[in-house]
């Protein structure tokens, strides 16, 4: 029998210790309002939860068996499944406001979360197999505005305004990494910003989306009770925590003062409950996950599975500032969700088979040493 040649185990034990992390955090921000809601049941979120946690560990160990190639065969695939989700989605029922979730007999999944790994995904593809060429407007600039546009105006038509620029911020800095000559970024910059031009146009409503979000960002309490309410109850919850909490399960905000407690704003329970220290913890946890990432670009045997190691990278790392600064109020509220603690089951499997991807290009790293 041969034996397999080892993974990256400091990225795994990050991964891990991230998902740990992240479940204990989940029921401790989660149980009040699962109790509320669910008939008493304070195990609601934290018992999904742990169940896709279970099933996307042995998923990530399962991808990290295999060698990453094969998504050269299904990068075009991928892409073509996720315009399909992306226009059905648009024919789903509205919730808060937007149709970003499909609804199955088996529970709801968001497009954007498979359209950001089949990003990473062909244009790691693209780069790889034109990085001599990257410096061109053809092969450098041209394909890779033509997909985030497409997806951007897509998305925008859900709206999805945080995962468009999320994806954006992956794309852009793949991009970056991948070769393209800085030269074309301004273009690159016209090209998205004329795409979300002409989603202004076809959809109005954004517009005024937009910019309430700017001015009650500026202002939450402009109206305290509704836009603003969120922001002001997360403030709140990070201002009690001080230096070092109020202890875990001791938060006060997530009994039904701040909404949604197990999702976008789980940040502002790890700051109320483990105080500004704690803050600082998940904060390194995911700058260790960033820099154990390219280390292993780095060291990718080749193009293609350094490519697909930093857009995963950049993913995670971007998802994270992005929701910490959106609960800080460092940037308008977009919805974006803290990876490995927000509450979400399809969301946490795609994100450990990603990590298995990660861990695949690792192991086949270390054959050639």
């Amino acid at each position: 029998m041969l034996r397999q040649p080892p993974i990256d185990k400091p990225f795994l034990v990050i991964v891990c210790t991230l998902v740990m992390f992240g479940l204990v955090m989940l029921f401790s921000a989660s149980y009040a309002t699962a109790y509320y809601r669910f008939k008493g049941n304070s195990f609601h979120f934290i018992g999904q939860q742990f169940a896709f946690a279970v099933l996307g560990i042995a998923v990530m160990t399962a991808v990290s068996f295999f060698d990453y190639h094969i998504l050269h065969k299904f990068a075009l695939p991928i892409m073509g499944i996720t315009v399909v989700l992306l226009i059905v989605v648009l024919f789903m029922p509205e919730l808060n406001h937007a149709k970003r979730w499909i609804f199955t007999p088996v529970g709801t999944f968001q497009p954007s979360e498979v359209a950001k790994f089949a990003v990473i995904v062909l244009f790691a593809q693209i780069i790889a197999m034109n990085h001599e060429r990257m410096k061109s407007f053809t092969y450098g600039v041209l394909p890779f505005l033509v997909i985030l546009s497409g997806l951007a105006l897509l998305m925008l038509a859900e709206p999805h305004v945080s995962g468009t620029v999320l994806l954006l911020g992956i794309g852009g800095l793949m991009m970056f990494v991948g070769g393209t000559g800085l030269g074309w970024f301004g273009l690159a910059i016209g090209g998205f910003g004329g795409a979300i031009g002409t989603a202004l146009l076809l959809f109005p409503s954004l517009k005024g989306r937009i910019m309430g979000r700017v001015e009650h960002w500026l202002n939450p309490w402009l109206d305290p009770l509704g836009d603003g309410h969120q922001t002001i109850q997360s403030l709140y919850a990070i201002g009690s925590g001080g230096l070092t909490g109020l202890g875990i399960g001791n938060s006060k905000q997530k009994h039904l003062y701040l909404p949604e407690p197990q999702n976008d704003f789980i940040f502002a329970v790890v700051c109320e409950e483990l105080g500004f220290i704690g803050a600082l913890i998940v904060i390194a946890l995911f700058v260790a996950l960033l820099l154990r990432g390219v280390y292993i670009a780095c060291h990718a045997k080749d193009k293609f599975g350094a490519m697909l190691v930093a857009g995963i990278t950049i993913q995670v790392t971007l998802q994270a500032m992005f929701n910490i600064a959106v609960v800080t109020n460092t940037i308008p509220n977009t919805g974006i969700s803290l990876p490995f603690f927000s509450y979400g089951g399809t969301s946490l499997l795609m994100l450990l088979g990603e990590m298995g991807v990660v861990l695949s290009v690792s192991r086949q790293s270390s054959i050639e040493k």
